[in-house]
């Protein structure tokens, strides 16, 4: 840890940049104290195209990471053991330690269900001193670990954290905390590949090297106008950065444009029972996400893989805005049942909502039997949050169209 001098934060931000580490697999140990120092990973089966979504630091050591595919991990490690997902359970926890965290500050910019931005700026405490009190908090209410990163703005507080998880040494989650102090972003990014700064991907970062830059120091070394002349705005934006250079703001809430859940099958699905199964699941899914959200939507789209992977998708709008299960699957099976031919393999199926008002809905003389919908989703939504997502299912034909 790079260790601050107090005072020089006095006139500056102190942005926090959190991630909970190996997320999923922190929660499955919660669950199961014999996975704790195990290689284990969390994703879909081997047998077909699942994929690692988390893997424990013990799996690490083997090479596995996120993203790849379950049956090569299985390859690096045979002893791998591997644990489904358990989506509702992590959006469960995810929520709890996020509400957690809006007690250190309302100013929260949650990233995704693991990571998130602070700012502590008003807070007086040292940012070292936050940073060790918030990952203590997790630790003792949570039983999670987790790795901090602060700075004056939210590109070197991520990258700081980023460093500090990346020198976890064995089989223990990182548990880091990296401090960079005010006027030491430059200096401390400077020694990075260029591949650590936001915005260089592999294309940019070779055409950087074909320069002779390969550090961040080299990029902020480089004349910005030549920059600029080769990258276009985005040199520009690679040159401040480089510096250290970041006035974004932390976004308490971001407007969504869409809920969607899809999902990729182990492999092909050609039967009609089964997807439209699927279709409801994922249907339920969009639902409960655009309840948790307050959101009721009135364009339903669906989207469709076959095994070539030719993607299609298909829209419709509705009446009235929604938020029901019911609803959303009806729509979304219609257009399913439009655009699928039987017998016809697909890869990916998925479903989304878009069009977006905030609690109304249009009377109509059919509103008693959409009450007692409401109704029934209600009872449905408080059932699953006690008993599990798949405890309760929802009957209904599923039908040629």
């Amino acid at each position: 840890m790079i260790s601050p001098s107090s005072p020089t934060w006095l006139m500056t931000r102190k942005i926090l940049h959190l991630d909970l580490d190996a997320f999923f697999c922190a929660v499955e140990e919660l669950r199961n104290p014999d996975l704790r120092g195990k290689p284990f990973a969390v994703g879909g089966s081997p047998q077909g195209r699942g994929v690692v979504a988390s893997c424990s630091y013990a799996a690490r050591q083997y090479g596995i990471h996120s993203a790849m595919p379950m049956a090569q991990a299985i390859r690096l490690c045979p002893d791998l053991i591997v644990v489904s997902n358990r989506h509702g359970l992590y959006d469960d926890v995810s929520r709890r330690v996020m509400a957690r965290l809006r007690q250190f500050t309302p100013l929260l910019e949650q990233l995704s269900i693991d990571e998130a931005f602070l700012d502590l700026s008003d807070l007086p405490e040292p940012p070292a001193e936050l940073a060790r009190r918030i990952q203590a908090a997790i630790r003792n209410e949570f039983s999670l670990p987790c790795s901090l990163g602060v700075a004056t703005n939210k590109l070197v507080a991520k990258i700081a954290n980023d460093v500090g998880k990346s020198r976890a040494r064995g089989a223990e989650p990182p548990n880091a905390i990296t401090v960079v102090p005010p006027g030491q972003e430059a200096a401390f990014l400077a020694p990075l590949p260029t591949r650590a700064l936001w915005g260089v991907g592999p294309k940019t970062a070779d055409r950087l090297a074909a320069l002779g830059i390969h550090t961040i120091g080299d990029i902020a070394a480089y004349p910005e106008a030549e920059l600029v002349r080769l990258f276009g705005k985005h040199g520009h934006d690679l040159a401040r950065r480089a510096r250290g250079i970041d006035d974004r703001p932390v976004v308490t809430e971001h407007e969504t444009k869409s809920v969607s859940k899809e999902v990729t099958f182990p492999r092909d699905v050609a039967d009609r029972r089964t997807l439209q199964r699927t279709l409801r699941r994922l249907s339920e899914g969009v639902g409960r996400n655009l309840r948790r959200k307050g959101l009721q939507g009135s364009t339903v789209k669906i989207k469709l893989r076959w095994p070539d992977f030719t993607t299609i998708t298909r829209q419709t709008t509705l009446s009235s805005p929604t938020d029901q299960d019911n609803e959303i699957y009806e729509a979304a099976n219609r257009l399913f049942s439009a655009a699928w031919k039987p017998g016809r393999p697909v890869r990916l199926l998925g479903v989304g909502v878009s069009g977006f008002g905030r609690g109304y809905r249009q009377l109509s003389f059919w509103d008693i039997e959409a009450d007692r919908d409401r109704r029934l989703q209600e009872t449905l939504d408080r059932l699953r949050s006690k008993y599990g997502v798949g405890a309760v299912t929802r009957g209904g034909r599923e039908s040629g169209g």
